[in-house]
């Protein structure tokens, strides 16, 4: 057993001098920072595992992650209809080119190659990141990831797990709380996923300490979670869990780790199926997010801070929160999202939010926090959503997203009079992608999108957002000014997988 599966070495073991990001984790600023005075204002967030205050903490490496102004729609009018399906990986892929919204003050990890994103059109660069909800405007968004590290455990070829999720809890008697029996009907289908990348020594090449053995150019860089769908071993997590990764080991309980690969994943969804070669196993049981209400009890379960196996409890404080975020693989999109006040903290990315049922109606994803831990402000991947790209990835489909064809900008006061404009806010169109559904529906160069579904329309990012809202072939009314005049038009949404970026 040990010669087939080496024992994967910790990082000190390596003797790497240079290395992948060890303790990383996205942060994105505040509109303010961000617009500061050259370009970047904020101090470092500390790291998951590092000591000292938050105020000038050292710069390190970010795992390849811009630093990133949210674009929260808080408004009561931010609810998108529909089950989300919008806006794939790669703005011009998806029929959107955005301005940058973000600054790369850290290196990106050695292994991987520095991907570019969209940059947008030059006179009305950086006016995307508009923060529309001033109740996160002093807050930093963080993926709920983490950076620990742990000694390794023995891999065992197989796991089976007794039981099944399709247990009906009923309210407890006077020995046992709601939390405990929920507790214990969702524990086994969630698990701790711990990632490793490939070490370089200071030379730029692998570790000379490697020997040519697989496992010794290997080392822990983070830890996430995740939720078991299928007895088969597949399991839903979030992408930014797995990105780069070279290996990936999933724990079950403190005696069992199996080795894990991707299935698949929607980089823009920020979601990913990884498989084991398990049977037997307890898949969680899945709730219609679309019936969730807020003050609704709910559970988050994960390794926040690498502390496997916990549970937080809370309620559903807000729901249709959306927001866009950029990365090393473009802008992540995440539309209706489930706001919560049970503690999540990083290493809880992956991981469940559970109803007081004990079914899944969310993947806990996002923190708003200025020190980068629970601050009472989680936002989870409605399951509904999670569970149709998962669905698509298992079958080995292109996810498939809706599609507008349109090459965006926002528009602000001072741009629209620097232009000439009549309004002064909305999604500017710099260009129509031919034969798309934008150009099919007659909208133009220089048409300014104000209303899209009867939401007002601030920015380029609420119009991404109210696109991914939709899906396929919805039929959607906008509102558009020309020329100074209103015009309502209609739009079939189209495929991204038929756009000419994925041809």
């Amino acid at each position: 057993m040990a010669d087939d599966n080496p024992e994967v070495p910790r990082p000190e073991e390596t003797g790497a001098t240079s290395s992948p990001v060890e303790h990383g984790y996205p942060v994105a600023q505040t509109q303010a920072q961000v617009n500061a005075p050259g370009g970047y204002s904020g101090a470092t967030a500390p790291y998951p595992g590092m000591t000292g205050a938050y105020p000038n903490a050292p710069a390190t490496p970010s795992a390849g992650y811009a630093t990133y102004a949210p674009n929260f729609d808080m408004s009561a009018s931010g609810r998108l209809s529909g089950n989300p399906q919008g806006y794939s990986q790669g703005n011009t892929q998806s029929g959107f080119q955005t301005a940058p919204q973000a600054y790369y003050p850290n290196a990106v990890p050695a292994i991987k190659e520095k991907r570019k994103t969209a940059k947008g059109l030059a006179f009305l660069m950086g006016l995307l990141g508009v923060i529309i909800g001033a109740a996160l405007s002093y807050g930093i968004l963080y993926f709920a990831t983490d950076g620990f590290h742990f000694t390794n455990v023995t891999n065992v070829d197989n796991v089976s797990s007794s039981g099944s999720g399709n247990i009906t809890i009923t309210p407890p008697g006077e020995d046992a709380s709601l939390a405990e029996v929920v507790a214990a009907k969702v524990l086994p289908s969630v698990v701790n996923i711990d990632v490793y990348v490939e070490s370089y020594g200071s030379d730029g090449f692998f570790d000379d300490n490697a020997l040519g053995s697989d496992s010794s150019s290997l080392q822990e860089s983070g830890l996430g979670s995740g939720v078991v769908i299928t007895e088969d071993g597949f399991i839903l997590t979030n992408y930014h869990v797995v990105e780069g990764g070279a290996r990936f080991m999933v724990r079950f309980d403190e005696n069992v780790q199996l080795e894990a690969s991707v299935v698949g994943s929607d980089p823009s969804s920020d979601l990913a199926v990884l498989k084991v070669d398990a049977s037997g196993l307890t898949p969680i049981e899945v709730a219609d997010s679309d019936l969730v209400k807020v003050g609704e009890w709910v559970m988050a379960l994960g390794s926040p801070f690498g502390l496997e196996k916990s549970v937080s409890t809370g309620i559903i404080s807000a729901l249709f929160r959306s927001t866009t975020m950029e990365s090393t693989t473009g802008v992540n999109i995440y539309a209706n999202m489930i706001q919560t006040d049970a503690a999540i903290n990083p290493g809880n990315s992956g991981g469940a939010l559970v109803n007081s049922q004990g079914k899944l109606i969310g993947i806990n994803t996002l923190i708003s926090s200025s020190s980068g831990s629970s601050s009472g402000v989680g936002f989870a991947i409605p399951s509904n959503y999670a569970m149709t790209i998962a669905d698509q990835i298992m079958a080995g489909e292109d996810v498939e997203h809706a599609y507008l064809g349109v090459t965006l900008s926002s528009l602000d006061p001072a741009t629209a009079e620097r232009l000439g404009l009549t309004v002064d806010a909305g999604a500017y169109v710099e260009s129509v992608v031919p034969g798309s559904p934008a150009d099919s529906a007659g909208i133009e160069q220089g048409d300014i999108i104000t209303k899209f579904d009867n939401v007002t329309i601030a920015s380029a990012a609420q119009l991404i957002i109210g696109v991914r809202g939709h899906l396929v072939d919805d039929e959607v009314e906008m509102e558009i000014v020309r020329d100074g005049r209103t015009i309502t038009i209609d739009v079939k949404l189209g495929s991204d997988t038929q756009s000419p970026g994925r041809q």
